[in-house]
């Protein structure tokens, strides 16, 4: 059977467990237990939507595979991933307690005895929509090791077929973000203007590519564009909400537009303005623009995260904008829209090829608005490639009254 080459093939699912395993044996590990939907994706394909419903991906010292599902999703592990083995409870919270079906797969797969030491990514089942149960250590009485650092490490070096997917999305958040921007208009909403361009693009996405494209995400099923927001003063909050605001003449706009492609993201942020910016708004977008220019200069393989992160600092304590600061210049992005290693002087992790960040410095003052460009960069064995490409220029992104 040909399998296309948006999606992450077999092969490469199977490499991943393999240096789970071999991590395992190197740390006499009994066995991992992973519950995060995430990690859960990375390794075996299946994607879901966490509830209150337990599922956990095992993997035991011989390298053998399982999962526990409720019945609900037992078809559909069994349709969507290669394991050796997958059972599952009827219902939470019916009798039995998924963890008690857990407990026995893990003595089944001889996981178990109080000497030895299990990794999991957490201790038990996290609290998701009123979910109760036992501590995995509770439910084994073996020392629980947490190996999300271990599969954050992993996760961060991206694969050339990961890359295929990340390149992908950005071809559709740039649709997205073209038609947010057409569409905005003096007198229109953010939400109606956001809701049509993420509509249109996905429609135009879907008619494209067809039945090959999946999302495998809980909160969009295509590419997106918004403002969440960031529209006028409001835009110096960089985390805001969308309040179905109203453009206005001399509005500062602070964009995003996302698409995932199989699981994996990609991120495209601009700074836009109703009618032509004036000479303080200019002079604020020039200095993140600018700003952007100097992380991207930084970034190659080698360097410390830190080092990304002080540099735009830097640049701003040179010319007076610290006070306007708000956050650090960016973070890795892939199969989770936040993932670590992140461009943050506290960070001092040594960026490497194959790393994939969204460079994002901004700027925010109360009294004129946000800015902020994201753009996201392949880090590549010399340097970087930039692969969203947007327009970046201010008279680009004016909107016209």
């Amino acid at each position: 059977m040909t399998i296309h080459s948006l999606r992450i093939q077999p092969a490469e699912f199977k490499q991943r467990t393999e240096k789970l395993w071999q991590f395992v044996l190197a740390n006499d590990l009994r066995g991992v237990v992973l519950f995060d939907n995430i990690n859960i994706l990375y390794f075996s394909g299946f994607a879901f939507m966490p509830t209150e419903r337990l599922i956990a991906f095992v993997m035991n010292a011989d390298g053998e595979q399982a999962m526990v599902v409720p019945r609900l999703e037992l078809e559909h592990a069994h349709a969507e991933t290669h394991l050796d083995h997958i059972t599952h409870y009827m219902e939470y919270p019916s009798n039995p307690h998924p963890t008690v079906v857990l407990k026995q797969l893990l003595s089944d797969m001889d996981i178990r005895g109080a000497d030895n030491q299990l990794g999991a990514d957490m201790n038990g089942y996290p609290w998701i929509f009123g979910y109760e149960g036992t501590s995995l250590e509770a439910l084994t009485g073996m020392a629980f090791v947490n190996l999300q650092g271990h599969i954050n490490r992993m996760q961060a070096i991206k694969s050339a077929a990961e890359l295929t997917l990340i390149k992908e999305s950005c071809k559709w958040t740039h649709l997205a973000h073209m038609l947010l921007q057409r569409y905005t208009a003096v007198n229109e909403t953010e939400t109606a203007v956001s809701l049509r361009a993420s509509q249109e693009a996905t429609l135009i996405m879907l008619d494209t590519i067809g039945p090959l494209y999946r999302s495998q995400d809980m909160w969009n099923n295509g590419p997106g564009a918004y403002y969440r927001g960031q529209i006028g003063r409001g835009s110096a909050i960089p985390h805001a909400l969308a309040n179905n605001i109203t453009f206005q003449p001399g509005d500062v706009l602070v964009t995003g537009a996302v698409c995932p492609v199989w699981g994996y993201n990609s991120e495209l942020e601009r700074t836009m303005f109703i009618g032509e910016p004036d000479k303080r708004q200019k002079e604020l977008f020039s200095h993140v623009k600018t700003a952007q220019e100097v992380a991207f200069e930084a970034l190659k393989p080698g360097v410390h995260c830190h080092d990304v992160d002080s540099a735009v600092r830097a640049y701003y304590e040179q010319n007076n904008l610290m006070p306007y600061w708000k956050h650090h210049t960016g973070h890795a992005i892939g199969l989770r829209y936040h993932e670590g290693p992140f461009l943050d002087t506290g960070d001092d992790r040594v960026i490497a090829e194959g790393n994939v960040f969204t460079v994002e410095p901004g700027l925010y003052v109360p009294e004129v608005g946000g800015f902020r460009h994201s753009d996201t960069v392949v880090i590549t064995a010399d340097g970087i490639e930039i692969v969203t490409y947007y327009p970046r220029d201010w008279p680009s992104l004016v909107i016209p009254i």
